[in-house]
């Protein structure tokens, strides 16, 4: 099945920043759930359900030398309509 992207934007930003977007995002989940997501000309509107997929990846990048290239956490919400998960509790420290 084909993917289609609604919305992407990718930027530096300082970690306070990042901090701020994601206090926001989680104020919108814990409240009414739906999420407005703006970056120039691109603008996106999403109801999110109760109950939803949760994954947390921490990934290395490494060069042909095996050398350390880059590093990335990725957090992302997932649903299908009428469908939750369940893997195990999240612990984050």
């Amino acid at each position: 099945m084909p993917e289609e992207t609604l919305f992407k934007t990718e930027q530096q930003h300082t970690r306070k920043e990042i901090a701020a977007y994601l206090r926001e995002v989680a104020n919108k989940l814990d409240s009414s759930g739906q999420l407005h997501l703006k970056a120039g000309a691109q603008s996106l509107e999403m109801a999110i359900p109760e109950r939803l997929t949760f994954e947390v990846k921490a990934e290395r990048e490494t060069s042909a030398d095996g050398t350390d290239r880059e590093f990335s956490i990725e957090f992302e919400l997932e649903w299908k309509p009428g469908e939750g998960g369940d893997h195990g509790e999240l612990h984050i420290a």
